[in-house]
């Protein structure tokens, strides 16, 4: 049988299917290890996380390489993954920095934003607070990394959002599922709504200004979880 008869086709599809299963693993695990569900310190195994995402140990291995090129977790010989630790300083640093990238890209964002997308962008402010409400954590950070990312992408500056996601994904939320049993989870979802308000009504000051207090509750109060 020739090369031509083979065709490359299925092969393509296979690879591409695997992309993608790698990729929504990846991203699952990513939205695990921000939330707190992985909880940091802690050793994971692939078998282990592959069994709690319904996948095989491949998948959830290649995807954790990526988590490690991120520096979200360690890999440890024979024994799996741990999740690394923050700091306070770290978790400073890393909210002062999305401080000065993402609220001005919000502002410059809004005029250029075509109304035939506003209800896309209202759908995914939806699914976050979705996730939120039915405390499904891994959901909740993901929607908010897509919505958030989508957002900035507006900017065509793809470095700009690279480096904006790889921020969030350094970020720690460890106070969510307090949030969650509070029902200051579904609150602070809600906040994506109020942003389209803004971008809808074309108030750039004030979405700008939206965005500078949506990221301070990432480090006040989701990171923090104070009482009260």
């Amino acid at each position: 049988m020739s090369a031509d008869s083979i065709g490359p086709l299925p092969s393509v599809r296979r690879l591409q299917q695997r992309e993608n299963l790698r990729d929504s693993v990846a991203n699952a695990l990513r939205a695990a290890v921000i939330s707190g569900e992985l909880v940091p310190g802690e050793v994971y195994s692939a078998p282990m996380l592959g069994a709690r995402f319904g996948v095989s140990a491949t998948p959830v291995r290649e995807a954790m390489l990526d988590l490690v090129r991120e520096g979200l977790v360690i890999s440890l010989r024979n024994k799996g993954f741990r999740v690394t630790e923050m700091s306070d300083e770290d978790l400073d640093n890393l909210a002062s920095l999305r401080q000065l990238i993402e609220p001005p890209t919000i502002r410059d964002v809004v005029p250029v934003i075509p109304p035939a997308d506003f209800p896309r962008l209202r759908a995914l402010a939806e699914e976050i607070v979705v996730a939120a409400e039915a405390g499904d954590l891994i959901a909740y950070i993901e929607a908010d990394r897509v919505f958030h990312v989508t957002l900035l992408a507006y900017s065509g500056n793809q470095k700009l959002v690279d480096v904006v996601s790889d921020l969030r994904s350094q970020t720690r939320l460890l106070g969510l599922t307090p949030l969650v049993e509070s029902g200051r989870l579904v609150q602070s979802a809600a906040e994506h709504h109020e942003l389209m308000d803004l971008i809808e009504a074309r108030n750039a000051e004030a979405a700008e200004q939206s965005m500078r207090r949506h990221i301070g509750h990432v480090r006040g109060l989701w990171a923090r979880n104070p009482e009260g």
